[in-house]
């Protein structure tokens, strides 16, 4: 738990320095009497800006969510796991399974729909843990595709402040008989900082992404392993369950 905690700190910590480090370098440069400062480049975003901000704020909010749920210790009960292994040993079948039923992780749930159908013996036992694997694991990868939506939208609201900031452009252009390049900078900031934003946030969470998923999967692979290696020692050399 602690361990998940900090890697969440760490990447929060790494994703202030890059930003700080963007802004000064935005900062910097040789005509430091023209030069916006990162927060009046902010300003000119308008509410799209907002908006991308916002929606960074619900993506670094579901990766630390997702950094300390989807851990091993989190997915997997070896306690757990345990005691089912040395309750079906004993043949308390009913048991194990109130017990497993109780539990709201990964493992307790595969493990709960694969004794359910304890009735028909080990083979039923062995389809029910295939099916709640399958539904569970399609479960957590349905939850982490939040992660990857975010990511999506990140670069479609840095378009969509693209198209707002050559409208102001454009705009400026209409009312004005001689727009000068200054008339026209606000526009072009708008346009240019929103999609920098965009496929800043892209390219961070997408990444985080396919991390996070690559490593669930990883998870729920040894986990589906460990439980099939129980079930194999206690039920199928006795045929039926208990």
């Amino acid at each position: 738990m602690n361990r998940t905690v900090v890697r969440a700190l760490g990447f929060a910590l790494g994703l202030l320095v890059m930003v700080t480090a963007a802004a000064y370098c935005a900062e910097g440069g040789e005509a430091e009497v023209h030069t916006k400062s990162w927060f009046d480049l902010f300003k000119t975003t308008g509410p799209v800006g907002v908006m991308i901000v916002i929606l960074s704020m619900v993506g670094t909010a579901l990766l630390i969510q997702y950094i300390v749920q989807m851990s091993n210790d989190k997915l997997g009960n070896p306690t757990l796991l345990a005691e089912v292994e040395a309750m079906l040993e004993e043949g308390q079948v009913e048991e194990a399974f109130s017990l497993a039923n109780s539990e709201s992780s990964y493992l307790a749930r595969v493990v709960a729909g694969g004794l359910v159908r304890s009735y028909g013996g080990y083979e039923e036992i062995r389809h029910g843990l295939e099916e709640a694997s399958a539904a569970e694991g399609f479960r957590l990868q349905a939850k982490l595709s939040y992660l990857s939506l975010v990511g999506n939208i990140g670069p479609l609201l840095g378009l969509l402040g693209t198209v707002t900031g050559m409208i102001s452009s454009f705009q400026v252009i209409e009312t004005l008989k001689a727009p000068t390049p200054a008339d026209l900078a606000v526009g072009v900031y708008e346009s240019l900082v929103n999609t920098t934003m965009g496929l800043f946030i892209s390219i961070v969470f997408l990444t985080a992404y396919f991390f996070i998923k690559n490593r669930v999967s990883d998870t729920l692979l040894q986990i589906n392993t460990q439980i099939g290696e129980v079930f194999a020692r206690t039920l199928a050399g006795g045929g039926e369950a208990k």
